[in-house]
C-alpha cells in the first residue's frame, strides 16, 4: 500500500505544482458553460427542455473530467522518455500496485478538476436540488475519473511518442464526449446515435452525475452505478494487463 500511496501523492504534487496546467484546464469548461449556456439556453428552453445550464453544467463536469483523466496517460510516455518509469520498473514491487498508484493518483486530479469545475458552474446560475446530494455526485465523479484514467493508462501503455498518443485520444475522445448527452438529451435519437451512446461508459456517468444534482436520470441510479462499476473493474484489468507488458 505504500508503493500506491506515494505514486499517488506523486500525481497529486505534480498537479498542484503546475499553476499553468490548472489554470490552462479550465479555459474549455468555461468556454463551453459560457458560450452554450447563454447561447444555447433560451433555444433548449423555448423546446421545452426547461434551464438548458441546469442541464448542460453536469455535461461539462463530466468533460473535464474525462480529458483530464484520460490525458494523464501522457506522464507516462513521458516517465518513458524520461527515464522515470524504467527506474520505477525495475524496483522489487509489483507492477499492479505501480499501475493502481498511477491511476488513483490521476483520477483523483481529474477528480478534483471535476469538482472545480462544479465550483465554476454555480456562478453561472447552477443550481444542485439538494446539497446533501453532492457527496453523491463526487463519488459518480471519481468513478468516471477511475475509468477513464484506466482507458489512458492501457492506451499508453503500447505507445512511445505523444504524438501518436494524441492523435489516437482525439479519435476516441470527442465521439466519446459528443455522444454522451453532455450536451444534448439522449431522447428521442435516431437508432444508431442511441446505440453507440448506450455503450458510451462517460453517457451512464454524465447521466449519474446530472441525477445526482438535478435529480433527473435519463437511466436510472442503479443502471448508471452498475455500469461504472463494470467498466472500472474492466478498465483497471486491461490496464493492468497492458501495464505489465511494457518493454523499457
Amino acid at each position: 500500500m505504500n508503493v500506491i500511496y506515494i505514486l499517488w501523492l506523486r500525481q497529486l504534487k505534480r498537479y498542484f505544482r503546475s499553476k499553468a496546467r490548472m489554470i490552462g484546464s479550465l479555459g474549455q469548461p468555461i468556454l463551453f458553460l459560457f458560450a452554450l449556456g447563454f447561447g444555447f439556453g433560451p433555444i433548449f428552453q423555448k423546446a421545452g427542455g426547461g434551464n438548458y445550464i441546469q442541464f448542460l453544467a453536469p455535461g461539462i463536469i463530466g468533460m473535464s473530467i474525462l480529458f483530464t483523466a484520460v490525458f494523464s496517460g501522457i506522464e507516462i510516455i513521458w516517465d518513458k522518455q524520461f527515464g522515470f518509469l524504467k527506474e520505477t520498473l525495475v524496483a522489487p514491487v509489483s507492477r499492479i500496485k505501480i499501475m493502481f498508484g498511477r491511476t488513483l493518483g490521476g483520477a483523483t486530479v481529474a477528480t478534483l478538476q471535476g469538482a472545480i469545475v462544479f465550483l465554476l458552474s454555480l456562478l453561472v446560475g447552477f443550481q444542485p436540488v439538494s446539497l446533501s446530494l453532492i457527496p453523491i455526485a463526487l463519488l459518480f465523479m471519481f468513478m468516471i475519473a477511475l475509468v477513464f484514467t484506466a482507458l489512458g493508462t492501457a492506451i499508453a501503455s503500447l505507445l512511445d511518442d505523444m504524438q501518436g498518443f494524441q492523435l489516437i485520444m482525439n479519435f476516441l475522445v470527442m465521439p466519446l464526449f459528443f455522444l454522451s448527452g453532455a450536451l444534448f438529451p439522449l431522447n428521442g435519437l435516431p437508432a444508431f446515435i442511441d446505440g453507440i451512446a448506450s455503450v458510451d461508459p462517460l453517457s451512464y456517468g454524465v447521466d449519474a452525475v446530472r441525477g445526482a444534482l438535478t435529480g433527473v436520470y435519463h437511466f436510472s441510479f442503479s443502471i448508471d452505478f452498475a455500469v461504472l462499476v463494470g467498466m472500472i473493474i474492466l478498465f483497471l484489468g486491461i490496464g493492468s494487463y497492458l501495464f505489465k507488458k511494457i518493454q523499457i
